[in-house]
């Protein structure tokens, strides 16, 4: 089978790609431009053509007819490479329909990891543990990680490890051996308009499921999976933390702990690991890109959008300095009119914010683009707040606070990161 990935360069493609040429199919593919991930798939052998003009996807059909395009939900209906493909009666999805048919070809149980919030952490901490249990694993991850590619096959393994993303009902495509569900609070306005709907998807992904581990909190938002058939390993939060079991794992950060000990429940109660070998192997994780990632002295980034994000970072945060300064870049203005009223409490814990202009990406048109001091004026600790641009202005006033010995955190799943990274290059 031949498969064409239109967008190979991205961090959802791009690995699928890799994990579909190491699974034995016949891959290509093409993006607008040359990256570290294009440059990684042609270095496996894999044909990566620079340039969406229509021309690259008519050469590779010539050289094999392909049977399956591949597309991420950016792609515009009126592209090239899609016109092609449906034009020339070739199967056309996106990637969590393929990936879900390689997990069902190669016979592996699909371990899968959903939630609003730490997902990319906590597959990246069942990938950790597999390998220092010496356990052949193929996985995919949103996010480059230290400790492997974001994607990978190994023939080999038993079990696919997979974040398992609700954004655009994705989720679905699947029918899960395990899941854990880190958290669930609805988010993705722009796919659920609704909390029921949000919460609906929830237990349409968890009745899928054989079995799934949750927090017991969280249950209370579903309103049918607990007469469903999967079998669920429910745990109390509350008590958890009273006992100070939460507190074994020696990780920053409250939400780190929680998410380690739903890996943790997974490794001894369901595949036999020894707990106290598991505990160690989790104290250990060295952690994933872009999640409270050390770029210099007193400088982190992290890709939290979302206030229970900002909250539960700036939380890790506050143990490790109490002079927290919050760099924020919010993501989508249609996000921000459904979510403005959660900010209000989430940022008590930094000293400082400066606040950016929305990153927009998938926009309703009709709403009015909320502008910083908007956000700012419902934020309890607005006192500490300021609007601030991406300019030189911001990065000397950064500066001055790391030589101060305060903690920055860059935030945002916008240009924020790339900003800070080429800054510290010059």
């Amino acid at each position: 089978m031949h498969i064409y990935f239109s967008g190979a360069g991205g961090v959802g493609i791009g690995p699928l790609a890799e994990i579909a040429h190491q699974a034995g199919y016949e891959v290509s593919g093409s993006d607008l431009s040359r990256n570290q991930m294009t440059d990684q798939l042609t270095s496996l052998g894999i044909q990566v053509a620079i340039g969406q003009d229509g021309s690259q996807i008519a050469h590779a059909h010539e050289r094999k007819p392909i049977d399956w395009f591949v597309y991420t939900a950016a792609l515009p209906v009126g592209h090239p490479e899609l016109i092609f493909a449906r034009d020339h009666g070739i199967r056309v999805s996106k990637r969590d329909e393929l990936l879900a048919e390689i997990i069902k070809q190669k016979n592996l149980y699909l371990i899968a990891v959903a939630g609003t919030h730490g997902k990319t952490t906590t597959t990246g901490m069942l990938v950790w543990a597999a390998q220092q249990l010496g356990v052949p694993v193929s996985y995919s991850i949103g996010t480059t990680i230290g400790f492997g590619s974001s994607g990978r096959y190994d023939p080999q393994s038993k079990y696919f490890i997979y974040e398992c993303d609700e954004y655009d009902r994705n989720f679905l495509h699947f029918h899960p051996w395990a899941s854990i569900v880190t958290a669930i609070d609805h988010d993705h306005v722009d796919t659920y308009p609704t909390e029921d709907e949000y919460y609906a998807a929830f237990d349409q992904f968890i009745g899928q499921s054989e079995w799934a581990i949750l927090w017991q909190e969280d249950c209370g938002d579903l309103s049918k999976v607990m007469g469903q058939n999967t079998r669920l390993h429910l745990i109390d939060k509350a008590k958890v933390q009273a006992s100070g079991r939460l507190d074994r794992i020696p990780l920053v950060g409250q939400h780190n702990r929680e998410n380690a000990y739903l890996v943790k429940t997974l490794l001894v109660d369901h595949l036999g690991v020894n707990e106290e070998k598991a505990i160690e192997i989790l104290g250990n994780f060295p952690g994933t890109d872009r999640r409270f990632e050390k770029l210099a002295d007193n400088l982190y980034s992290d890709y939290g959008h979302h206030p229970a994000e900002i909250a539960a970072t700036l939380q890790l945060a506050r143990e490790l300095s109490d002079h927290v300064v919050l760099v924020y870049q919010p993501h989508q203005n249609t996000r921000q009119h459904d979510v403005r009223d959660e900010y209000r409490d989430s940022m008590i814990l930094a000293e400082k914010i400066y606040w950016l202009p929305t990153y927009l990406t998938r926009e309703d048109e009709s709403l009015e683009v909320l502008t910083p001091q908007q956000l700012i004026d419902g934020l309890s600790s607005k006192g500490a707040a300021e609007p601030a641009e991406l300019n030189d202005e911001l990065w000397n006033a950064l500066q001055s606070h790391r030589d101060s010995g305060h903690l920055v955190l860059v935030m945002g799943a916008g240009t924020i990161d790339g900003w800070v990274r080429d800054r510290l290059t010059k």
